[in-house]
């Protein structure tokens, strides 16, 4: 997959797949001007500050999904990443603002898979995509378990949300629920 011009995610034998446009109605979970320090020799955005963007939306879509701080310290369940797989299309330099948008496409009883899109503001281009398979845990015996029905329901919602849009998810393959 690679990206071309207004065009999010493009394929060289089936051509645009997702338009930038349609990205742009996702769900914004983070958004941030990359400074001077996050670049490295090459004169772009290490990879390192890709995994913190990623990260951080992330921890704002677990938050708007009921799986805040309180819900970790009081029920003693979290969330594991099991699988990540990174895509990326055009570089990410200084003074330039990214916006992370998530995908949920997909849930069991303990685990869920999304993906993260970052697009560029800046260059109108698709940075990069974070493809993720995560469980609910119970910390305290650090074991895969249930999602309870309040934060499955809230799952629920969104994954009806997303199925609704008129646009395949560019997934991998490597993921699998």
């Amino acid at each position: 997959m690679e990206v071309q011009n207004d065009c999010g995610v493009w394929e060289k034998t089936k051509g645009c797949l997702v338009p930038l446009e349609k990205l742009a109605v996702l769900p914004l979970y983070h958004r941030e001007t990359i400074p001077e320090t996050y670049l490295d020799v090459m004169g772009h955005m290490n990879v390192r500050w890709y995994m913190a963007l990623f990260d951080t939306s992330v921890w704002n879509f677990f938050i708007s999904q009921g799986l805040d701080e309180n819900y970790f310290v009081r029920k003693q369940m979290g969330v594991f990443a099991l699988k990540h797989f990174i895509q990326y299309f055009a570089e990410v330099k200084a003074d330039e603002t990214v916006a992370m948008r998530i995908r949920l496409l997909g849930r069991t009883e303990k685990r869920f898979h999304f993906m993260n899109f970052m697009i560029n503001e800046a260059t109108g281009k698709l940075a990069a995509i974070l493809e993720v398979l995560g469980t609910h845990a119970d910390l305290k015996i650090r074991k895969a378990v249930a999602m309870p029905q309040d934060i499955s329901k809230k799952f629920d919602v969104q994954i009806a949300v997303d199925q609704q849009l008129d646009w395949e998810a560019p997934v991998s393959g490597a993921i699998k629920l």
